[in-house]
């Protein structure tokens, strides 16, 4: 379903801050649990999502996109094709797919015609991105990308030529845009909001993320600019600890004023790209034993109001996720809003703060000063 959203573009005296509108939609995880397809489909596609951040080859772990919800909109070519794409912090390429493909997970999305854009222009270069269940490949071209009213001109971009498997098939998303570093693109793509900076295009070399909750609507990236509405409470900066993720460091994860994960310090990565908080396996069992939790996940939706807060001890301070947060309700169930990770021991302890971290704080990605702002909602 194409996603038709209202883009603001507010232009200001030397630059400009560009709103991109993100809309909520039902997950894949709770589409194909309706249709009763969620038990058998994990078994045909078993995963680690650790595959994502620790790559062998630029690899982009597709299960983050299992539990994804917020989705928006940009168009590329001349005159524009539409896309509805995921704005991710955790990967930093953008690709849709193309005419070129005609793996089923194609053939149902929106795909990129080149010989309908007359600004395209075309590369022999390839693109290859691995995933747990398969790779998608394609080649790269340049063209101009249009976010929100902002024109990124010979922008380089993957045109899919084939989708692993049938995972996008159920996606209600066509391709991604990644809004983390240089450094991880594969094929050493310039990434969107390099070529934004670069070519002066936003006020300032930041942009900001306000994820609603619930069946909330109004959640936004904001390009160039921070919404002073959402940072009444000030913001809280946190250097990174590494230019290739947003990553920084926590000093531990703990509960009722005792450590319970992460006690020795540990790795953390702010990526809009996943829903669930990833835990390593260690932690993840400690706290689905502390929480009540059935193998499962599942917790009884009476017991959700006595749970306590999970607090994030970053950068000298607290930053706690109630249960409202980390509990998810779906058709009159309830499951814990975590998922286990096994994490390589060379690499250490890594946590990933998805959405479910990102919808109790306006988050701003600092490219400027390379920090990441955390402000806690009402």
């Amino acid at each position: 379903m194409k996603l038709l959203l209202l883009l603001t573009l507010v232009g200001l005296a030397q630059g400009f801050q560009t709103r991109v509108p993100l809309r909520k939609m039902k997950s894949l995880r709770q589409r194909l649990q309706e249709q009763g397809l969620l038990e058998s489909f994990l078994k045909q596609h078993p995963y680690n999502l650790a595959a994502k951040y620790f790559p062998g080859i630029a690899v982009e772990a597709l299960e983050n996109y299992m539990d994804d919800e917020y989705f928006g909109t940009i168009s590329i070519g001349t005159p524009p094709q539409e896309f509805t794409v995921v704005f991710d912090t955790g990967s930093s390429n953008l690709w849709v797919p193309s005419v070129y493909c005609s793996s089923p997970a194609c053939r149902n999305h929106n795909r990129f015609n080149p010989a309908e854009s007359s600004t395209f222009l075309s590369t022999n270069d390839t693109l290859f991105i691995a995933y747990g269940t398969g790779s998608m490949t394609g080649v790269l071209g340049y063209d101009t990308v249009n976010v929100a009213g902002i024109n990124v001109r010979n922008q380089v971009f993957g045109l899919a030529e084939t989708e692993p498997g049938d995972f996008f098939y159920y996606t209600p998303f066509d391709g991604i845009l990644g809004l983390a570093f240089p450094s991880i693109a594969s094929s050493g793509a310039t990434p969107v909001f390099d070529n934004m900076m670069m070519e002066n295009l936003v006020d300032r070399n930041l942009f900001s993320v306000y994820l609603s909750r619930d069946g909330q609507g109004g959640s936004f990236v904001l390009f160039g600019a921070i919404d002073p509405y959402y940072t009444t409470r000030g913001i809280s900066w946190i250097p990174l600890s590494a230019e290739t993720y947003w990553q920084i460091t926590m000093e531990s994860v703990s509960i009722n004023g005792s450590p319970v994960a992460c006690s020795s310090g540990c790795q953390a990565i702010v990526d809009t790209g996943t829903t669930l908080l990833a835990v390593p396996i260690r932690a993840f069992r400690t706290l689905m034993r502390l929480f009540g939790a059935s193998s499962s996940g599942e917790i009884s939706c009476e017991g959700v109001s006595r749970l306590p807060n999970l607090i994030f001890h970053i950068h000298g301070k607290e930053f706690p996720v109630p249960p409202r947060a980390y509990v998810l309700r779906s058709n009159g169930y309830c499951t814990l809003g975590l998922q286990g990770m096994d994490t390589p021991t060379e690499e250490g302890e890594l946590w990933i703060l998805g959405d479910v971290f990102i919808r109790e704080y306006y988050t701003v990605f600092d490219r400027a000063n390379n920090k990441v702002g955390l402000s806690r909602l009402p």
